[in-house]
């Protein structure tokens, strides 16, 4: 339990210190390779419902078990070596499920393009993290886009991951990103994937239930440190239930109402248009600055989640 708590430190530490280098191969990527795999021998076109879901089903069984076993396993090689071979490799692992380092260094890139008035390179900077098109968006609609991406993050690239390694180690943490990355894949309400995705897209949904509300209370607390947690909270409140996503709401709302601006409106998916609910008031205008305020916001809420699963995991220690 003691090697818990250094797991974690270590963890954080190496993904501020060094984020995910393009030239180290990263679990995420090897679970892709095997999600594609999959598709292809299970996928069938013309298919009926039944059996993509069934299928679909089948491949979500075979990553998850297959990324618990293959964690495990290599935890335990590594530890036969040597305790600290396991202990380095276990950070490691741990560090490539989160990814504050990353989200802060893409939302400042898009701040400073805003901010310098080339918007064509703020297109081209926030079309790298999110899904919608970003070809025509205004400077408000790339703060919007990149502020909403912070904010859901927040939960998938930190307080989850963090939050099922509390639980079940770095195991679980795996197993975490390895059902973010099936969503991400497979998880749209498309003709090839309504169906096929739909038990990836639920898995999800299932998996950042509790994350995703701690994630807004914890950018209600930093938002609070801030002077605005009390408008963070009522926002939280009152719209977090507005948005299509029964998990990606609670950031969201608590990040318009701690920055005192309004998310939420038209975004189009490969030129199809879709209507988010509004989010928060518009006291003032979005602004390029409320790109950085969003990362601080999302650095406090990882500093909260960060203290409070130390004093968790201190507690079990105790215990113990």
């Amino acid at each position: 339990m003691a090697t818990d708590l250094l797991l974690l430190v270590a963890a954080l530490i190496l993904d501020l210190l060094v984020g995910d280098p393009s030239w180290l191969l990263h679990p995420t990527q090897v679970m892709g390779a095997g999600i594609n795999l999959l598709e292809r021998l299970l996928w069938r076109p013309g298919a009926r419902p039944a059996y993509l879901i069934s299928t679909g089903g089948i491949l979500v069984v075979i990553i998850i078990s297959t990324t618990w076993t293959v964690t495990r396993v290599l935890l335990w090689l590594a530890g036969n070596i040597s305790h600290w071979l396991e202990f380095v490799l276990a950070a490691w692992l741990l560090a490539t499920t989160i990814a504050p380092r990353g989200l802060a260094t893409a939302g400042r890139a898009i701040a400073r393009a805003l901010k310098a008035g080339d918007l064509g390179a703020a297109r081209r900077q926030v079309g790298l993290i999110v899904g919608r098109d970003t070809d025509s968006l205004t400077a408000i609609g790339v703060t919007r886009a990149t502020v909403e991406t912070i904010a859901e993050n927040t939960s998938d690239g930190v307080v989850a991951p963090l939050f099922y390694f509390f639980l079940g180690g770095v195991p679980l943490a795996m197993v975490y990103r390895a059902i973010n990355t099936l969503d991400s894949m497979l998880g749209y309400k498309n003709e090839r994937y309504l169906f096929f995705g739909r038990m990836a897209a639920r898995l999800d949904d299932l998996a950042n239930y509790v994350p995703a509300r701690i994630t807004g209370l914890a950018i209600c607390v930093a938002a609070f440190f801030l002077g605005q947690g009390r408008r963070a909270w009522i926002t939280m409140l009152r719209d977090a239930r507005k948005h299509p996503s029964p998990n990606s709401g609670y950031p969201e709302a608590a990040m318009a109402g701690a920055l005192g601006v309004q998310l939420g409106g038209l975004n189009y998916y490969q030129g199809i248009p879709s209507h988010r609910p509004l989010m928060g008031q518009a006291l003032r205008e979005l602004e390029p600055g409320d790109i950085d305020r969003a990362i601080t916001l999302m650095a406090g809420a990882t500093a909260i989640i960060t203290m409070a699963g130390g004093i968790y995991l201190a507690f079990r220690i105790y215990w113990h």
